[in-house]
């Protein structure tokens, strides 16, 4: 008895996990058949009339944005943006972190304390400040320019989740490793980063969905040139209606690269997590 019991418990979670997955990707099939359909078309009616009438469907819109070459520039923009962003938090915090963790130097705990403190500065705050000094150093309106922004305020919080995570190691095994003659770059990178790669993949899963889908600070710091996908997707709005043929295809490129990356390293990510639930 028990045994069904338990059999219709986890038939009931698993149904409600199936019904909760498919209202998530709901928006995601929307925007998707919404991409492939004309403007007349989207005009007429929602994109559920697909279902009936499959003959709406093309890739024309792809290959019109393909051919829009401003989108196709901030397409480009947006990589260039997001992955030197990305990887340059997650080194410097993993090295930050293990400093901070089990190397002891004057002003450590002071020093982790001011990387606490700077967790509650909004991002607001620091705008105006730092695009004047960009104007000065001559990286206003530049992709580094966006990229030190992202990488600035990005690595509070990678230092702090890093540093925590990192702390956990048994201490017994990086010792054991001193003793075997191992130094402490070698202890770094032969060690550590493999036992917290899943705390490392989730840093770069957030890491990178932020600077992705941002808007405001690429708004003010990037120019017309070095604009991302988001920007340059909001400059061309017209009409909703008569634009649908371009934003569209561009909102799901933009939407499915994210949801690519985050699939791609679910495993980590759940990893992660469960390891930070754990401890």
């Amino acid at each position: 008895m028990n045994a069904v019991r338990r059999g219709l418990g986890n038939g009931v979670v698993q149904a409600f996990l199936v019904v909760v997955g498919l209202v998530w990707m709901t928006p995601l099939a929307g925007l998707f058949l919404s991409s492939l359909r004309s403007a007349e078309d989207t005009a007429k009616g929602g994109w559920w009339t697909v279902f009936t009438s499959p003959g709406q469907l093309s890739f024309d819109n792809y290959s019109s944005l393909l051919q829009n070459a401003g989108i196709t520039q901030a397409f480009w923009n947006t990589v260039l943006i997001s992955v030197p962003a990305t990887l340059l938090v997650v080194v410097i915090a993993a090295l930050a972190g293990y400093a901070f963790a089990w190397l002891d130097f004057p002003g450590r705990e002071a020093i982790f304390l001011v990387v606490v403190a700077l967790l509650v500065v909004p991002v607001q705050i620091g705008l105006l400040p730092v695009a004047k000094l960009f104007g000065q150093l001559g990286l206003f309106g530049t992709i580094p320019g966006v990229v030190l922004f992202h990488v600035a305020y990005g690595l509070p919080f990678a230092v702090f989740l890093l540093r925590n995570y990192f702390a956990e190691m048994p201490k017994e095994m990086l010792e054991a490793a001193r003793m075997d003659g191992g130094t402490e770059w070698r202890i770094f990178t032969r060690l550590v980063l493999p036992v917290g790669r899943p705390a490392i993949a989730s840093l770069a899963i957030f890491q990178f969905l932020w600077v992705w889908n941002d808007m405001l600070v690429a708004l003010l710091f990037a120019d017309s040139a070095s604009q991302p996908l988001t920007v340059e997707l909001q400059s061309q709005i017209r009409q909703f209606g008569s634009n649908i043929d371009v934003l569209a295809p561009g909102a799901f490129v933009s939407l499915v690269v994210p949801v690519v990356v985050f699939f791609a390293f679910q495993r980590h990510f759940v990893q992660g997590v469960m390891a930070g639930s754990v401890k």
